[in-house]
């Protein structure tokens, strides 16, 4: 488990879902969006039949923030790119 903080928010990484990378606001400002997925612990275990496990939230973050979390998750030692720019061949 790791743990990631970004301004005043600390993400535990084993939560995030997907990554919106090279995003923009409505403003049209940069942002990078983090789905996360919080489990929820049902009140009685007969009612967990069925019914989803997990809260999904979009977090979204801009400025430095946004660039941070850019770098983080487009860092060889974070994620592995499974169709790397560089071996795209173009033929002329």
């Amino acid at each position: 488990m790791a743990f990631i903080k970004i301004q005043n928010v600390i993400i535990n990484t084993s939560y995030v879902a997907a990554v919106r990378l090279d995003h923009q606001t409505s403003l049209g400002e940069k942002s990078v969006s983090v789905l996360m997925a919080t489990p929820k612990f049902p009140l009685f275990q007969l009612d967990t039949i069925a019914q989803n496990f997990y809260h999904y939230e979009w977090l979204e973050f801009t400025g430095q923030a946004a660039n941070a979390l850019q770098d983080y998750f487009t860092s060889f030692n974070n994620v592995i790119d499974l169709l790397p720019q560089y071996q795209e061949k173009h033929e002329v």
